[in-house]
């Protein structure tokens, strides 16, 4: 490929930080781990961050976190309202809780929520609105913020596609009671395999601290928000069960190389964002595609492309090209994901037409973005549309 989906930012540090963890014989989630969420908290601007072993994890855990809340808890049969485009885990979790999901469709410049059809598809049995930042880009949470009012409905963030996105001066993760990350290997940054979710809410920290790892209290500090005060009796507590859990911690090794990304990311960003105004001058010059429109500021996980409809050209002969260009190209996220198949188990409605997640579904695509320049990547791109120019 002359221009890959994804590549790796790790150099020697990495590599340097796994054998550290080796060296010291510990594994299992321990120090590093505890120190990245605290320079991962820092760099986001919240309170607390509690790392996992993927973003789906991190998603699970936020709707579980928000079962188990004591005031106000996300009770079976609660409507929670979705984008149409988005990934798998951003849904399975709201079915799995036995939530019922109301589809919206997007706006299709921006691919985030639709913001009219968002506010039109509220209902009074609305408890939750799961915000997805898509490819990078965070949401109006200025307008969302204003159209749930002083309703009773909890906003939380998918954000696993938009680390270092940045909405008013904030870090989109961070607008709603919790935000999920993912620094799987395609991500802003990677940590092999890896999630993190941040909130500046105690009782949902000691939740999700909780959850994270089998429902025990072990990890919970002494005065804590989910259960009574715990014992100074080490053995009493060693195995004392509070909550419906799991086991979705991170390895120790994952924590060691988010420190060492974690010093990166601005460069990432920096470079990520640089390449995108690259790509969108490039593309300015082939009327029949569109690109996404920027809110706030995007971090750019990669680069979308929706072809113009009237433009005559299809979407198997734009694939065609790519590939005889050596550009590697995906769906735009899973398309709407309510044509899937899994999506008859849900409980779901769906709010007016989905006509622009069909239009991204049949005519869109995308493309990588890397922390390097995109020299010799961006004309594989050109020639690949100049090939099939009308």
């Amino acid at each position: 490929m002359r221009y890959p989906l994804a590549n790796s930012a790790w150099d020697e540090a990495e590599i340097a930080a796994i054998h550290r963890v080796i060296d010291s014989g510990m594994y299992s989630m321990n120090g590093r781990v505890a120190e990245f969420e605290r320079a991962f908290a820092d760099y986001t601007g919240s309170r607390y961050c509690v790392m996992v072993n993927s973003g789906s994890s991190a998603n699970l855990l936020m709707v579980a976190a928000l079962r188990y809340r004591k005031e106000n808890p996300l009770l079976p049969g609660a409507e929670v309202i979705v984008p149409a485009v988005s990934w798998s885990t951003t849904y399975s979790p709201l079915y799995q809780y036995g939530l019922k999901l109301r589809f919206v469709d997007i706006d299709p410049d921006t691919l985030n929520y639709d913001l009219a059809a968002l506010e039109a598809a509220l209902t009074p049995e609305t408890r939750a609105i799961m915000a997805v930042n898509l490819l990078g880009n965070p949401n109006d949470f200025s307008r969302i913020r204003s159209i749930v009012g002083g309703r009773p409905i909890t906003l939380i963030e998918d954000n696993c596609e938009s680390m270092g996105a940045v909405f008013a001066g904030r870090q989109a993760g961070t607008f709603g009671a919790m935000g999920s990350f993912s620094a799987f290997f395609s991500h802003h940054i990677s940590t092999m395999e890896g999630g993190m979710i941040v909130t500046d809410d105690e009782e949902l920290h000691h939740i999700l601290l909780c959850l994270r790892a089998h429902g025990w209290t072990r990890n919970l500090p002494k005065e804590n928000r989910v259960t009574s005060p715990k014992s100074d009796d080490s053995f009493t507590e060693s195995f004392r069960f509070v909550l419906p859990g799991y086991n979705v911690r991170p390895l120790e090794m994952s924590g060691a190389i988010g420190l060492e990304q974690i010093g990166k990311l601005p460069m990432i960003i920096r470079e990520r964002r640089a390449n995108a105004a690259r790509f969108l001058d490039l593309v300015s010059d082939y009327p029949f595609i569109r690109p996404q429109t920027e809110i706030g500021q995007s971090s750019w996980f990669g680069f979308s492309m929706v072809i113009e409809r009237e433009s005559g050209l299809t979407r198997p002969a734009l694939l065609a090209s790519l590939a005889q260009s050596g550009v590697e190209v995906r769906p735009i996220v899973a398309g709407n994901f309510a044509k899937n198949e899994v999506v008859r188990y849900f409980d779901h409605t769906i709010h007016g037409s989905l006509a622009v997640a069909d239009e991204i579904d049949r005519n869109g695509l995308f493309i990588g973005n890397h922390h390097y320049p995109l020299g010799d990547e961006l004309a594989a791109l050109r020639e690949a549309l100049d090939r099939v120019r009308r």
